[in-house]
């Protein structure tokens, strides 16, 4: 089933076979989950390619529908709890379904598809979408396209723990020998306890005593010395792997998409790779070796019992069903409670993160009991599920205990009775004692262990999914590579929206030459930004493509692409190590005169030599140890050094004073001669060495030519000038233009 084809129930889909005639080919088929009125009813969207039908599921005349060539287009707009969408007609009416917030992904991408039938282009649904919900079970996702908790198979998470146990089978083995002798140790000393009993205490041999208790003393340092090497195994096997994992997911990160980024906070990645793993390196570090050890000794246990008194064994069982019952009951309960912990621990530190992050922001508009609110109604979110699911936890160890008390209960009832009639020795039953406890200890721990395996199962999996996410196509076999660029960039009719159904560019063309500088110019939102986005290839277009010296920048190897681009952005990011590093972070092999004379070109070197660690300076973090205007600079010597074909200026001069950006125009006016530039600057004057100024307006080129042609054309960009002029006047002497001539 496609994911815009979805299955339509009975009674709608009778009610369609009459509207729609037989040859019509059904392209789109959906739900909507929403009422005018907000409540829950299911409403149906269906598109083919002569009409678009609106299905009413609570209604039986409830059907509306439009022929194809008369549709104008369709948009969604995003609600409070949900979203409109519309289909609007040339002339007419428009028609509206109401879909809650889960839909939103969907029904952005069904307005995009219907856009383009309107422009008799084909309707290019993706094959997949977003979800929300579990496809097999419904439920809610604890992310979108998440996996869900209820359905993902735990032995297939333990296998795949397992997994990364081969490289280590040696030691693994070792772990394996080391908690079987060990738990062969424990099954010894009741046997031993009954022969203290039996033959040492009421038979009178005292010359057995002291063998004995030699024998009780050093089954207990035996299984103390397995208990020991069973442990340090256990870590250092736990260790490896977790690192492995963490090294996996970080790698894997390293070359996610940003649009993975854009649907995910940093301190819910963060969570994966710090809590989640922690939580996996306890389970493999205490939970594997004691499901070992406790599956023998259960096995054990029962074969010595059946042994001694097959009678007494099916007394001790009698609780033994209720107790598993209860634990395979409450691994469900407490997994469903846990991947509710998960959620609220990834929003607690999410926002932790984010506060502090922008703690500055916080003082600066004095919103510190304001955050401190937000922060307690996570922490109170995270204390909540906490408490339910450990309440859970006591009462069943509370119940698990008293059921335990049957067992015992019958054991020495039946047993004294056995022992009155001299059927049992008083060792046998003393040591029937023993083994009971020790045969309810692994069942009561296994109600423990649920608890246990649901946290460490439901992190796993949460980190699994990030490690199976798709990545960039960074080692596409197919892919051209292109060591060295020359630097002529194409753009042809390109589309591409961060949401489809509200697209940036549209139809957007431009011929960027080798070695030409170009200045991009527009308001606010209409794509500058996205247009280096595309170039860079963070995102890809959604239609048309993005050449560079002739070829589609998709079938470019990525690696060779990017290492011929140097980006200077608005926001300089600079990673807290020394100067000298951050400039050197493109090219890391630079010598350090490569970098001085890169620094000199950015204008940067005077006031790096100024500091008391010079070149060797840490900058803090994110550069917080240094100004805008340094940070500025560093970052335009980083690019310097970096020597790229295709170099990018987003802003590159925003930060800095009048004195200061003459000299870094300069020094951009040298370095700019003989490699393809883009620059974008919201002062305009500082375009005017630019070999060609691009106006964007609506998602394409409205103006093109140098800063004199365009104003000497008097459209979008001398009036963008004169505003701008305006505006600097007034900032200058906080009054109107014509207040201060």
């Amino acid at each position: 089933m496609k994911p815009f084809v979805e299955k339509m129930p009975p009674a709608i889909d009778q009610k369609l076979g009459v509207a729609k005639k037989p040859e019509e080919e059904v392209l789109i088929q959906v739900a909507a989950d929403m009422g005018e009125g907000g409540q829950f009813a299911q409403h149906w969207l269906v598109v083919t390619s002569q009409h678009v039908f609106f299905l009413d599921g609570q209604h039986e005349n409830g059907t509306r529908q439009m022929a194809m060539d008369q549709v104008a287009g369709a948009r969604v707009e995003a609600l409070i709890g949900g979203g409109l969408f519309e289909v609007k007609p040339k002339e007419g009416t428009p028609a509206y379904l109401h879909y809650s917030s889960s839909m939103a992904a969907k029904f952005t991408e069904v307005a995009e598809g219907i856009n383009r039938l309107t422009r008799g282009e084909d309707v290019a649904l993706p094959s997949e979408v977003e979800r929300s919900r579990c496809a097999k079970c419904g439920r809610l996702l604890p992310e979108k396209n998440g996996l869900c908790p209820a359905c993902v198979k735990k032995w297939d998470t333990l296998k795949r723990l397992a997994g990364y146990l081969k490289p280590y089978q040696a030691r693994a083995v070792v772990l394996v020998l080391i908690t079987a002798a060990g738990a062969l140790i424990e099954l010894v000393p009741p046997l031993v306890v009954r022969s203290l009993i039996d033959d040492v205490l009421t038979n009178i041999h005292p010359e057995w005593l002291g063998w004995l208790a030699l024998g009780l003393l050093g089954l207990r340092i035996g299984a103390s010395l397995c208990q020991v090497g069973r442990g340090w195994t256990a870590v250092w096997l736990a260790s490896q792997v977790v690192a492995n994992i963490r090294r996996q997911l970080y790698q894997r990160l390293q070359y996610m998409p940003l649009r993975f980024y854009d649907k995910r906070r940093v301190g819910a990645l963060m969570s994966r790779l710090t809590n989640d793993t922690s939580r996996v390196e306890g389970f493999l570090i205490d939970g594997l070796p004691f499901i070992i050890s406790n599956v023998l000794m259960t096995f054990g246990i029962l074969a010595l019992l059946l042994i001694m008194s097959p009678r007494l064994t099916l007394y001790v069982l009698v609780p033994v069903p209720a107790i598993v019952l209860g634990g395979w009951l409450i691994w469900e309960r407490m997994r469903k409670l846990w991947s509710r912990w998960s959620v609220k621990w990834s929003r607690f530190s999410s926002h932790l993160n984010e506060s502090i992050t922008g703690i500055r922001m916080v003082k600066a508009f004095a919103q510190e009991e304001r955050e401190a609110e937000r922060f307690d109604r996570r922490n109170d979110e995270l204390r909540e599920v906490s408490v339910l699911a450990d309440r859970n936890v006591f009462v069943f160890f509370t119940s698990m205990n008293f059921l335990m008390s049957f067992g015992v209960f019958f054991v020495w009832y039946f047993g004294g009775l056995q022992i009155l009639h001299q059927e049992l020795k008083l060792g046998d039953l003393m040591a029937f004692v023993g083994y009971i406890w020790m045969l309810y200890g692994p069942l009561k721990w296994f109600a423990d262990l649920t608890n246990w395996m649901t946290r460490a199962f439901a992190s796993a999996e949460r980190v699994f999914e990030v490690i199976d996410s798709p990545t960039e196509p960074a080692d596409d076999p197919q892919a051209l590579p292109m060591p060295r660029l020359s630097g002529a960039v194409n753009f042809r009719a390109v589309h591409f929206g961060y949401d489809r159904a509200k697209p940036v560019l549209k139809g957007l063309d431009l011929e960027v030459k080798e070695g030409e500088m170009i200045g991009l110019v527009g308001k606010s939102g209409v794509g500058k930004s996205t247009l280096i986005n595309l170039v860079c290839r963070f995102y890809d277009a959604d239609r048309g493509s993005v050449e560079v010296d002739g070829v589609d920048i998709r079938k470019i190897k990525l690696e060779d692409l990017r290492r011929q681009i140097g980006l200077v952005h608005q926001q300089s990011f600079l990673f807290d190590d020394t100067i000298v590093e951050n400039i050197r972070y493109g090219k890391p092999d630079a010598s350090f005169v490569d970098v001085v004379r890169a620094a000199r070109a950015a204008n940067a070197h005077e006031f790096i030599i100024i500091k008391p660690d010079g070149y060797n300076t840490m900058v803090g973090e994110q550069g917080n140890k240094l100004s805008g205007g340094e940070k500025q600079r560093i970052a335009i010597a980083r690019a310097i050094l970096h020597d790229p074909r295709i170099l990018i200026l987003d802003e590159a001069t925003s930060s800095l004073d009048t004195a200061t950006e003459k000299k870094i125009q300069e020094a951009i006016t040298r370095l700019t001669k003989g490699r393809t530039t883009f620059a974008i600057a919201h002062r305009l004057s500082t375009l005017r060495s630019a070999d060609r100024l691009v106006v964007i307006d609506e998602g394409k080129v409205a103006e093109m030519g140098t800063h004199q042609e365009l104003m000497e054309r008097e459209g979008i960009f001398y009036n963008l000038v004169k505003t701008q002029q305006e505006t600097t006047a007034v900032v200058a002497v906080g009054g109107s233009k014509e207040e201060t001539s």
